[in-house]
């Protein structure tokens, strides 16, 4: 996965459950065409002037997190805080929009439904963008949190702007990392989480989340195939997601095949195998014929049962990238290799603490963080991965599984 400066975020609609109040106009009296602006803006107009009263009655919101993106991470990240709000404000119904194939990441939301985002079709680019806008809009919107701050998101809200509707932007902190990763040698210093940074965008809107680290679902039912890949279930499961984004975030390969070997004969754990791509899937299929107990997941299942088969799992071993979010979310112990990115960025998995964060030699890499999504890897610092000692990751694993 690549970052796109012109991306722009999913976006999520809330909904009101139950009548609207008698000083409240229910949307979908107006008529979408022939206004110069929609009827929260009309409101607004009207006399209200701040946001946050009129939407705490109204409780309908738009919010835009990362939809155009093939940033599994980030949207990921969205998930907890949106159930956490949704169980904090039972009066919301959400929509979100974002590209068709993370839907299933959303579907065990309550009150939520999924608006597809076709950004290689009828939504590319300007007028795109404008055609999904007016079909937005037309399901009628209080508000837009916009939960990924780029020039597509900004196109939307712009819209939105001028048809009345309140916008909440997210608050990136890209001054405080760019100096965070331009220090030279200094301790680095722990910024907000970015599901923190997500809450904030609604709780500027008027909906508060008190965001708790428990469980976003429960495991997922398994299919009788799925059952198949744990076996009896008597042992532990774990997942180890050798791959990422960037090579300066990523384990070597070589220390992969040695972690996993080792596991296999240190102890009885059932390891599952976590990639995609042709290259990832082909080096995993090879691992996998050196033990029973190493199964290859990639290529082999849909998007749905990966979900479901991580839920299961024990431990995932990931590196600074998707899996060990997805794990996250069904209160899966996550243990995160980091390279030339650092948690104190804010990307670590929800809910995971400083025990289950495992760093390269700082002492020999002081300028570790070098990047915010590691994709600057400055000379000398290709291998820092290396300094993470395969036994190291093994005594890790074996205190979190």
């Amino acid at each position: 996965t690549r970052w796109s400066g012109g991306s722009i975020s999913m976006i999520v609609f809330i909904w009101t459950i139950g009548e609207p109040s008698a000083r409240t106009v229910s949307c979908r009296s107006f008529s979408t065409t022939n206004r110069p602006l929609d009827w929260l803006g009309q409101i607004v107009l009207g006399g209200i002037k701040d946001e946050r009263k009129a939407l705490r009655r109204i409780a309908l919101v738009l919010a835009s997190t990362s939809a155009f993106v093939l940033n599994t991470a980030l949207v990921a990240m969205t998930v907890p805080v949106l159930s956490q709000m949704l169980e904090q404000h039972p009066e919301i119904r959400v929509t979100v929009l974002s590209r068709k194939q993370f839907e299933p990441l959303f579907k065990g939301l309550p009150r939520t439904q999924f608006l597809e985002a076709d950004v290689k079709g009828k939504h590319k680019g300007l007028r795109g963008l404008i055609r999904l806008a007016k079909t937005a809009n037309a399901l009628g919107i209080d508000m837009v949190a916009d939960l990924h701050n780029v020039l597509r998101s900004k196109v939307l809200v712009a819209y939105f702007r001028l048809k009345g509707v309140p916008c909440q932007v997210m608050d990136k902190g890209r001054a405080e990392k760019r100096a965070l990763t331009a220090q030279k040698g200094t301790p680095a210093k722990q910024l907000k989480s970015t599901h923190q940074r997500y809450a904030d965008v609604f709780r500027r809107g008027g909906l508060a989340i008190d965001l708790q680290t428990k469980p976003t679902y429960p495991k997922a039912e398994l299919s009788a195939r799925l059952k198949n890949v744990f076996g009896t279930g008597m042992q532990k499961a774990i997942g180890i997601a050798p791959f990422a984004a960037h090579s300066g975030k990523m384990y070597p390969l070589e220390k992969t095949k040695e972690l996993a070997l080792r596991l296999t004969k240190e102890t009885d754990f059932l390891i599952l195998l976590f990639g995609g791509g042709e290259k990832e899937t082909t080096w995993l299929a090879e691992l996998e014929t050196h033990s029973e107990r190493l199964i290859n997941i990639a290529g082999q299942v849909t998007y749905t049962e990966e979900l479901a088969l991580i839920s299961h799992l024990d431990l995932m071993v990931s590196m600074d990238s998707g899996n060990g979010h997805l794990a996250a979310l069904f209160d899966v112990a996550v243990l995160t290799l980091w390279g030339v990115t650092h948690p104190c960025l804010g990307f670590a998995p929800f809910g995971q603490g400083p025990n289950a964060q495992l760093l390269p030699d700082l002492e020999k890499y002081p300028l570790i963080p070098t990047s915010v999504y590691g994709n600057k890897v400055p000379e000398g610092y290709e291998q820092v991965m290396e300094s993470i000692p395969v036994e190291a990751v093994i005594r890790k694993i074996k205190e979190l599984a």
